[in-house]
């Protein structure tokens, strides 16, 4: 994706930079006319249905993706009304067909308060963590994906070495250790202090963790975090990737790296699973 206009010829246009400053100003991702913008002002049922909808159709993203490892991996979002509650997928229930009307309400002190089945005690201590710490947050994301977990176990952060990389620069934590599965109160806390105010976060010996202002957002950084895991370990296997410079990084990342553009991302996935699974609205 080329963020400047092109001469005729093919060439940058050098004026069309120089009126907008050295780097110009954040352009690529901006709602217009023909573009999609988030819903706004819904009543609390409808943003409640909508959450729920997209939390459901990331999950059957997920495991279209190959995100799933067993009986491990949850998503949550923020309830709209009850700020310190949030839906995520019942334990030991496969991605691939959650729905819905399938998702469990769990309290701040993990009971279930609507819906049927049992909590992931791993996922209620790391989100319970995340949601108390970030008010922003609708919802967080993780999963014991394949490039994620190898990336995390060298205890490394993504370089910004690609466009789509970039939007992690600067804005994605690492918890530099493991204290084993999650299913306690300390390990939520460290894991929710990795995430710290930015997007996103490399989980030694783990894997990756993201949030966002929609459910949306949040799945779509995982996603494209885990294809950028990917492309680092492979550019690693390669040779030696070459970074961009910081002022580069820092451009793309404003570029490519905000909460419209994460939840702009998400758009097409989202057309796409409801077409191929809708009773996942159910």
């Amino acid at each position: 994706m080329n963020s400047t206009k092109e001469s005729p010829k093919g060439n940058v246009n050098q004026e069309s930079i120089a009126n907008r400053g050295k780097f110009g100003e954040v352009n690529v991702f901006l709602p217009g006319a023909a573009i999609p913008a988030p819903a706004q002002n819904l009543s609390i049922e409808d943003e409640r249905q909508l959450r729920k909808r997209e939390l459901a159709a990331s999950f059957r993203l997920f495991a279209k993706f190959g995100f799933s490892e067993g009986v491990a991996g949850h998503m949550t979002a923020r309830d709209p009304e009850r700020h310190d509650h949030f839906w995520v997928n019942p334990f030991a229930t496969s991605f691939s067909r959650i729905k819905a009307s399938d998702l469990i309400l769990v309290n701040e002190q993990g009971e279930v308060v609507e819906g049927k089945g049992a909590v992931n005690l791993a996922g209620f201590y790391i989100h319970s963590a995340v949601h108390q710490a970030r008010p922003d947050v609708v919802a967080a994301a993780h999963t014991h994906s394949l490039y994620g977990k190898t990336l995390a176990s060298l205890g490394a952060k993504l370089l910004p070495i690609t466009q789509d990389a970039a939007a992690f620069y600067n804005d994605h934590g690492l918890y530099a250790g493991y204290g084993g599965p999650a299913g306690y109160h300390e390990e939520g806390l460290r894991i929710a202090r990795a995430v710290g105010p930015s997007k996103a976060a490399v989980l030694q010996n783990h894997g990756l963790i993201t949030v966002g202002h929609s459910v949306g957002e949040a799945a779509w950084w995982f996603i494209t975090m885990e294809r950028s895991c990917q492309a680092q370990l492979t550019a690693m296997a390669a040779g030696h990737p070459i970074c961009m410079d910081e002022e580069t990084a820092e451009f793309t990342a404003k570029e490519v790296g905000g909460h419209y553009a994460g939840w702009l991302n998400f758009r097409p996935l989202w057309d796409q699973i409801v077409a191929e699974q809708p009773d996942l609205c159910e």
